[in-house]
This record gives C-alpha cells, structure tokens and sequence, in this order.
C-alpha cells in the first residue's frame, strides 16, 4: 500500500514561536509535569524523558515510578522529585490510577510510557488515565503499546489534549498497517489524529506531525540519533513545551525541530557512531541558543 499522502492545508512550513522567560519568573511560571513510567531493568527511560523536560525548561519535574524502583531513578538525577506508584512484580499496575487521578490539579501536563512495560492491568490504566485525565498527555513507548491492546482505543473518549510519538512499529500496532509502508503510516496518523483530536508524531526519517488538519516536516536530525534513549528524550521535550503553554501540535512540531538539531549538534561533536541519549540532552541548551538566534 503505497498511496499519495491524503492532501492537508495547510502544511506547516514555519516553527512555533515559544515566549521568552520574563524576569519576573519563577519555577511555578513555567509548568509542572508529572511523568509516568519505568519498571524494573527500564529505569532509565522515564529518567531521560524528565531530564529532557528539565533540559527544555519545564519549571517542576515529578517522576512517578513503580515503587521498587524508586531509589534507582531517584539517583540518576538530583534536579527532579519522585513518588512511588503501587508495585507488582517490578511493574506499576492499574491501582496506580489513585495517585495519579491526585496529580490533576497540581500538574500542568503528563508524560505516560517510557519504560513501564505490558500487561493487562497495565492496559487498563492506561486506557483509564487516557479517558479520565483530565490533562495534556504525551504517550510514549509502553504506553502506546498498552493503548494499542485496548481495541476500542481510538473510539474512546479523551477529556484533554493527547500527543502520540510513536516509532513505525508503534504506529503498526496502532493502526495495523505495516512499519515498511510509510505513506500509508501517514495515511493512518491523518485518520487517527482526525477521529481522536490527538496530535501523531511519527518519528523516523524526517519524522511526521499531524493534527489531523495541518502537518509538518520535520527537517533536523540524523540517523546518530538511532540508539535507545532518544525517543525518551523527545517526550521530555515535547512535555515540556505543552506545561510552558504551548499548544499540543505545536509543542510536537518545536520539540521535533528542537530534538533533532540537539542530535544534530551532539552528531558533529561526536560523530556518526558514538551518539548517546545523554549526548541529546547535553546539546539541547545549543540546540534553544540557534532557535533563539534564528527565529526570535
């Protein structure tokens, strides 16, 4: 299946602007996001999507991981909070909805998947958080896998704006069509976006923003960025824009751009080969400085 992309107008061909910090500002001026996730041996993950917040100027940052691995998460990073989430064999469960369900009021924006792994009761609450919250939601990783199990997941309801980054394997398991056909991916991220009013991210190879309405190409990045980790970092980014006040579309349509010149940067100081998440992080203070400097 190899179809001419359904025609969208119009195409995004311009970046969001994103609003300078005031000098009057203070840690509560620029958004609190609670981001959800990690299991045991995937630690990592949900900790890479905070620093990436916290790197693209999230004010707060809470993590919110199964209780075992509390401690582990806490130590990868001194700059952000962290809460326990009811534990069952390493993996967070539906029974984690309570303290989440808490958190609407207090944060601006969740991040929900990296590294929280499946099962059914996670399926659960993740199709809960997506029909309760009443939040901004980036979906990411685990999270997309658990929502794509719920089969009535496109035809539920969602009370806030949802962002979906979903590699093409993710969006295969979405959508059903084929991670090799990439039209047709875009095909589906179209409908998706339209019967869901979420915003798709169709990350690869000039990765893809779709409202449904409008789309973007994006034009930064490079294949150094294909290591694990750098999906994670992008949904820290794109938290972090939606809890500063941008708009779901785009928050995803900056935070490509963003992300992928910070890989860009990492790239030309380090090489095709050695590109970490962690390098993605480090640049992305540079990769804000040429936004600044291009674009105001």
């Amino acid at each position: 299946m190899n179809e001419e992309i359904t025609p969208l107008t119009p195409s995004v061909t311009q970046l969001p602007s994103f609003t300078r910090r005031e000098a009057t500002g203070h840690k509560g001026s620029y958004g609190h996001a609670l981001l959800i996730g990690g299991g045991r041996g995937m630690s990592g993950a949900i900790s890479l999507a905070a620093q990436g917040a916290l790197r693209s100027g999230i004010g707060l940052a809470t993590v919110a991981v199964p209780d075992r691995c509390l401690e582990t998460v806490a130590q990868f990073c001194p700059v952000y909070m962290v809460i326990a989430l009811p534990d069952e064999q390493g993996k967070m469960d539906e029974r984690a909805w309570s303290i989440i369900h808490a958190w609407i009021g207090r944060a601006d924006v969740f991040a929900l998947g990296p590294g929280m792994g499946q099962s059914e009761s996670l399926c659960r609450l993740v199709s809960q958080v997506w029909r309760e919250a009443d939040l901004p939601i980036v979906l990411d990783a685990d999270g997309l896998n658990n929502l794509a199990a719920d089969s009535a997941w496109s035809r539920l309801p969602s009370p806030a704006p949802r962002v979906l980054t979903p590699h093409p394997g993710e969006m295969q398991r979405l959508s059903g069509v084929s991670s090799a056909d990439r039209n047709g991916q875009k095909n589906a991220a179209i409908e998706l976006a339209r019967r869901t009013q979420a915003t798709l991210v169709l990350k690869g190879h000039r990765t893809w923003v779709t409202d449904g309405r409008q789309h973007y190409e994006n034009t930064t990045g490079n294949p150094a960025m294909a290591s694990g980790g750098s999906g994670d970092v992008l949904t820290g980014v794109i938290t972090a824009l939606i809890g500063q006040g941008l708009s779901a579309f785009d928050a995803a349509v900056l935070g490509v751009y963003l992300h992928g010149a910070a890989g860009d940067i990492a790239h030309s100081k380090l090489g095709g080969e050695s590109v970490l998440a962690t390098d993605i992080i480090a640049a992305l203070p540079q990769a804000f400085g040429q936004y600044r400097g291009q674009f105001g």
